[in-house]
């Protein structure tokens, strides 16, 4: 059985952790799998069965420390592939990858570029794109940008796997820890959701001030914002808006879809994304939704293929749609200003953009219920079973 090596900093939350888990899952029994990890620091994936290497050098608070950590890595995982003999070494995000090009022993060796800040240091992307046999991600829109401006071809996509059935059956799931929020308990008004850590590129202060105009046309409106980190950046804002008893935040949480299925509509204010999949899994439970049109992701999803195809053609640089755009699946907004901006008396055309395609949702009936049908049929294009037989002929043609 060919030997695969997964590559990834830690197992705590975030897209490309629960990838790589995934594709571990999938390929069992085809590949002789193993995980390679920095640190096993609040690993928060379930893992059981699987193979986990943790090499034990975590991240570092400080510059000289991330400097040092680098050849320590190295080293480690040099003497793992040597002794394991891996056939492929599959890193995600770009300190894995880093690691996964300086370590190379006569594997194959493949790097996961998964998001547009993935993009933003041109000689690292030269470097991965230099010395890998393959550069995979999940968006059409980084292969495109690989292409063209790197002049790189060996480059393919594969979205992310979605398990509807089991995103269904854990909704169901009605165990909730008590005393975080009030988030859990019944609302008698319009739920928004959002779902995402508490990370200047997730845009979570757009979404905010889009919900304080939301509340002048729809009073009964709630807000949810689930994820790990402090929030108290939005905390205050939402104060100074005078909205702190309309919006909850729950924290990170093993099962978010109980959570989830409680909600009216999902919002997603990101302004860089690889392949989201909160907006996939609140699609799955068929939320309607709405999403800022970040570089990657949103627009492959929410857009039908001709849609996409048409947007390529009509703004071939990649730029954002300028308006307010229903696709077939869902709703787009423009892109967002990625600097953060907690301050509650600057209210942006496009928040206001944002909060106008949110009330459109909110007030009309009709149009929830049609994209809550779209969204559903849109998830089931992502199954396990399709992305399993994907990775596979990558995997075997890269050989």
């Amino acid at each position: 059985m060919k030997k695969l090596l997964l590559m990834v900093p830690m197992l705590h939350q975030g897209g490309f952790e629960r990838v790589c888990v995934k594709t571990a899952r999938v390929l069992e029994g085809k590949w002789d799998v193993t995980i390679l990890i920095f640190s096993d620091k609040d690993i928060n994936y379930d893992v059981t069965g699987l193979r986990v290497i943790n090499i034990d050098v975590p991240a570092a608070g400080n510059a000289a420390g991330r400097v040092m950590n680098l050849p320590r890595r190295i080293a480690k995982v040099r003497a793992i592939k040597k002794k394991e003999k891996f056939d492929i070494a599959y890193s995600f995000g770009s300190s894995a990858n880093l690691v996964n090009v300086f370590s190379r022993e006569g594997e194959k060796v493949v790097t996961g570029l998964r998001c547009q800040t993935d993009l933003e240091s041109p000689n690292q992307v030269r470097l991965f794109c230099r010395r890998s046999d393959e550069v995979l991600s999940c968006s059409r829109e980084i292969v495109r940008q690989l292409e063209r401006d790197f002049s790189y071809k060996r480059s393919e996509y594969i979205y992310n796997p979605l398990d509807v059935d089991d995103i269904r059956a854990k909704s169901a799931e009605m165990e909730k820890e008590k005393g975080t929020s009030d988030a859990g308990k019944a609302h008698d008004g319009r739920l928004i959701f959002g779902m995402g850590r508490d990370d200047r590129i997730k845009g979570f202060w757009h979404l905010i001030k889009a919900f304080s105009l939301v509340k002048k046309e729809i009073p009964d409106a709630r807000l949810n914002i689930m994820g790990a980190g402090s929030f108290d950046g939005a905390k205050k804002l939402a104060s100074d808006l005078g909205i702190a008893d309309s919006v909850s935040f729950p924290g990170v949480q093993k099962n978010p879809f109980p959570y989830l299925a409680e909600c009216d509509l999902f919002v997603l204010p990101s302004n860089h994304e690889g392949f989201p999949n909160a907006l996939l899994e609140a699609m799955a439970l068929s939320k309607p939704v709405v999403a800022a049109d970040c570089k990657t992701g949103p627009r492959e999803i929410v857009l039908s293929d001709d849609e996409y195809e048409n947007l390529i053609n009509a703004r071939p640089d990649g730029s954002s749609v300028s308006d307010i755009t229903e696709g077939t699946y869902g709703v787009l907004v423009p892109d967002m200003c990625e600097e953060p901006d907690y301050e509650a008396a600057n209210i942006t055309d496009e928040d206001r953009k944002l909060a106008a395609a949110i009330i459109a949702m909110l007030s009309d009936d009709r149009k929830r219920a049609h994209y809550a049908e779209k969204s559903g049929e849109r998830a089931a294009a992502y199954s396990p079973a399709c992305y399993a037989d994907s990775i596979s002929d990558i995997l075997d043609g890269i050989l």
